[in-house]
Order: C-alpha cells, then sequence, then structure tokens
C-alpha cells in the first residue's frame, strides 16, 4: 500500500511539474503579458495558415490574416491584412512603427503583400502619395 500512495504522490508531482512548465512556456500568456507591460511581442503559429497572428507594440494588438497562394515555387503566404484592434491605442503610432511591424512580418512571410486596413492605410498611403 504504502508503494502505491509513494508513485500515486510521484506522479503527482511529475504532474504539476509538468502543468507549470506549459504554463511558464505559453506564448497566449507571453503575449498577454508583453500587452500589459507595453512591450513587443509577435504570436503566431507560422505552421497554420488558418489562424490569424496578433502582434503588440506599446500597448496596441495588431490582428493578421494569412491567405494562402502560389509562388514560383510552392505554396505560401502571399497576402496579409493587418488591423488595429482598438483604433484608439494608435495615438502617437508613427510610420517608422508600421515599418517596424512590416519588417517583423516580411521576417516570418517574405513572399507576402502586406495590406494595412484603416486608419493605418491612409496614414501609410499619404506616404507614398498615392
Amino acid at each position: 500500500m504504502a508503494i502505491i500512495i509513494r508513485f500515486i504522490v510521484i506522479a503527482l508531482i511529475i504532474y504539476l511539474f509538468y502543468r507549470l512548465l506549459r504554463y511558464v512556456f505559453d506564448p497566449k500568456r507571453k503575449f498577454d503579458a508583453a500587452v500589459e507591460s507595453k512591450s513587443y511581442y509577435f504570436f503566431d503559429d507560422v505552421q497554420n495558415v488558418r489562424k490569424n497572428f496578433f502582434i503588440t507594440l506599446r500597448g496596441a494588438i495588431f490582428e493578421g490574416e494569412k491567405y494562402l497562394g502560389t509562388t514560383d515555387d510552392a505554396f505560401e503566404v502571399v497576402s496579409i491584412f493587418v488591423w488595429a484592434e482598438d483604433p484608439a491605442k494608435l495615438q502617437g503610432f508613427t510610420k517608422e512603427d508600421f515599418r517596424f511591424l512590416e519588417k517583423e512580418i516580411r521576417m516570418n512571410y517574405p513572399n507576402a503583400a502586406i495590406n494595412w486596413k484603416n486608419p493605418i492605410e491612409q496614414l501609410m498611403k499619404s506616404e507614398t502619395g498615392a
């Protein structure tokens, strides 16, 4: 009987340690912490094209929708639409901030055309005079 209790206690300790590690390394938790601390974090499942990605920068949350298409060699993400979850939190953002976000997105999706939704689209268009 004592051996069974020891085995159960050891199994419980291993399970709790496993759950603690899963909690510490959970990307969603890291994303939420970055939103709270108003820092940068890119939350994405690169292997799953159907899942949108999320970026936080200075407390603002951006969501990106990926679209699969063909390139010269393979099927890849060829188009991305990005928008701000709460446009009111964009106060103080500059074109440089959005260029930084584009650069970070291109690191994971180099062949994708990045399109911004309003009001960011208007700011970025005023840059090129289009």
